[in-house]
């Protein structure tokens, strides 16, 4: 699903005033029939994670700690079975599973000789039965299998859906009897940044918005909605080192903003090297991680913001699905 800017806005907008629960995305499909449930989710979770990075702080100073744990100590006194924490959580306005960490980590803090570890915190997390108090481990219970955006459940859940994705897009490329090499691959040949997929014969796109045909040499799969703040941070920390490697910034402006974009190196570096030069520089790029695989294409699966897409010509595509006009390059070659 391709939304304008306009119709994100208005998705988004409609998320500022209500909770983080499954009842209010069950309101939010109702109030956007035709948007499918998927990418509601999908615009529903980064909204929300974007407020709460912006609230973040506010949370963890030493006051709110000693507040939100002295509320949830009087609930639980009055009547430990009741979901203290998930409703304190729900009241001021912070994803349950981290409230559940706040608590958590206060409640060992106390009660232990040594400040728990992080892998401690996130093991009793995953286990709660491991919290070494049964009204307790009861609440964090609570908290993450009713935290529809955080916690050790989503992110096993966020994991299974992009491995799901992943699998979808190996099998289509097979169907399509295309030659590639996995990410698995491309990290036992010693590249650490890679993205899915790096066809071994280059594909030429024939899109219907496009003039001519785009060389795609590298497919990434994103089991995703690709929202402004998403992508931009995949096109700096992904998929302009696909390209090459990431150079000064430049600016794309759209919708009286200016967006950021990592401006691709130009291709006059190649020009004028000797057999030799090229010889040298390809057999040093192949153990760099600024190796450049050139142009490829991002498939938002669960869709994306249309005007985001407006790096075409310096090599990144953006889709919602896998292209069906697609042809080898070899295929084209040979035709009459």
């Amino acid at each position: 699903m391709i939304l304008t800017k306009a119709q994100y806005d208005e998705i988004a907008q409609c998320l500022v005033s209500v909770p983080p629960t499954r009842q209010s995305l069950r309101k939010l499909k109702q109030r956007f029939p035709s948007q499918s449930q998927a990418t509601l989710l999908s615009i529903f979770s980064q909204e929300y994670q974007k407020h709460i990075k912006r609230t973040h702080a506010k949370h963890h100073t030493s006051e709110a700690i000693e507040s939100y744990y002295q509320r949830y100590l009087d609930g639980v006194a009055k009547n430990g079975a009741a979901p203290v924490l998930l409703e304190l959580s729900n009241e001021v306005d912070y994803a349950p599973s981290l409230m559940a960490r706040i608590i958590l980590e206060r409640f060992l803090q106390e009660h232990e000789e040594t400040p728990p570890s992080k892998s401690v915190i996130n093991s009793m997390l995953r286990d709660p039965s491991q919290i070494p108090d049964g009204v307790l481990a009861n609440q964090v219970y609570q908290c993450i299998v009713n935290d529809c955006c955080y916690g050790p459940l989503v992110d096993c859940i966020k994991h299974a859906i992009g491995h799901e994705h992943e699998v979808l897009l190996r099998d289509l490329l097979l169907e399509k009897n295309l030659s590639f090499l996995d990410e698995d691959q491309l990290r036992a040949k010693g590249y650490d940044k890679t993205p899915d997929f790096i066809l071994q014969v280059p594909v030429v796109m024939l899109c219907p918005l496009a003039v001519e045909g785009h060389i795609i040499h590298w497919i990434e799969s994103k089991a995703s909605f690709g929202d402004e703040c998403s992508h931009h941070a995949y096109l700096h920390d992904q998929f302009w080192s696909y390209w090459n490697r990431c150079e000064p910034l430049s600016a794309c402006g759209h919708w009286g903003q200016h967006i950021l974009c990592h401006r691709p190196p130009d291709s006059s570096d190649l020009k004028g090297n000797s057999s030799s030069d090229m010889q040298r520089k390809k057999k040093a790029s192949a153990a760099s991680p600024e190796f450049r695989f050139g142009p490829g294409l991002v498939i938002y699966w669960y869709g994306f913001i249309q005007e985001l897409d407006c790096n075409r010509e310096r090599g990144i595509l953006l889709k919602a699905c896998f292209p069906t006009d697609i042809v080898t390059l070899c295929h084209s070659l040979a035709s009459p």
